[in-house]
């Protein structure tokens, strides 16, 4: 098996750790509160659950990072969404729409179109120590700015998971690939420096993404599918020398794929969002049983009324023949 063979395989495998880790994820968000802390999320077996998966993901992302590049393995992280639709349904005790396999068709259409124009040699380039530094540097930034007080933070938080990941990935492919090569020390500072940033932004973007999934599972999960491939990809395109098959032609199927994959994510997370919301049809109940709010003012049911109780006639209070 060829290496562009092996890092699919790989990567497919870690793309379906992650998406039993995300939707094990949603599932306990659901049940913690905003003010639930880290040392709460410790005492719970589910988080622990969620955090195996995702490291047995990360190391099939790891093996499959040595064997493909940035450019390759990125976008098959598009595949833990269209893994997680079946199983956050069969979670939830539903069938999966139809619109949610038209998403999951127009993803896989997209992404092999990706792959066309991605597919490549092992990666040799890596990352140097001031360039280890500056993308650590830029990505804090681009977290802090994304964590600011505003509307919507799940989303935001989301972003800011895929690119945690996204950066700890491109990080990995050096630690990786420098470690393996045996052209120099297997300790120095670059290399322990760059393992201390995997590790932070690996943690990093895993406490992000509990925090957005606390609005759901579709929306924030497609924003970390999206933001993920493009922080990688950016940061292989610019600095590790890597290029699509093709050259500018090649760039004609890119964005195809990415046309496709992107509506697949939308329609994917559009209807993940609607199996999350009580239709307005639907009577909510308030208040006291007998108040009923249908859309509009409260209508006041019509109470039955209560048995009279039955009392016993005096002797002789009856008239009617002796």
């Amino acid at each position: 098996m060829n290496a562009t063979l092996t890092a699919v395989a790989l990567s497919l495998v870690s793309a379906g750790a992650y998406a039993a880790a995300a939707v094990a994820q949603a599932r306990l968000a659901g049940r913690t509160g905003p003010s639930a802390g880290a040392l709460r999320l410790l005492g719970r077996r589910a988080w622990w659950s969620a955090v195996g998966l995702n490291a047995g993901g990360a190391l099939l992302h790891v093996a499959a990072l040595k064997y493909g590049p940035l450019t390759l393995v990125q976008p098959l992280g598009a595949l833990t969404l269209v893994a997680a639709v079946p199983l956050g349904a069969r979670s939830a005790g539903r069938r999966v729409s139809r619109t949610e396999w038209r998403g999951t068709l127009l993803t896989l259409v997209g992404l092999a179109a990706l792959l066309l124009a991605a597919g490549g040699a092992a990666p040799h380039d890596t990352l140097s120590l001031p360039e280890a530094l500056g993308v650590g540097a830029v990505t804090m930034a681009l977290v802090a700015l994304l964590g600011r007080p505003g509307a919507r933070p799940g989303l935001r938080h989301a972003a800011a998971s895929g690119i945690t990941s996204g950066v700890a990935s491109a990080l990995t492919q050096t630690l990786t690939v420098a470690a393996t090569d045996h052209s120099g020390p297997l300790l120095d500072w670059r290399l322990v420096t760059v393992a201390v940033l995997v590790s932070f932004f690996a943690l990093g973007g895993l406490m992000l993404s509990q925090t957005a999934y606390r609005g759901g599972l579709g929306a924030p999960l497609a924003v970390v599918t999206l933001a993920n491939p493009v922080a990688a990809a950016a940061i292989g395109l610019v600095l590790l020398g890597e290029r699509l098959q093709g050259g500018v032609l090649g760039l004609i199927p890119a964005l195809a794929g990415a046309a496709a994959a992107v509506q697949g994510v939308i329609l994917l997370s559009r209807a993940q969002a609607r199996n999350t919301t009580v239709p307005a049809s639907l009577p909510v109940v308030t208040g006291p049983p007998s108040r009923v709010v249908i859309g509009g003012p409260p209508l006041t049911t019509p109470r039955a009324p209560e048995p009279r109780a039955l009392r016993p006639e005096p002797v002789g209070s009856r008239s009617g023949p002796g």
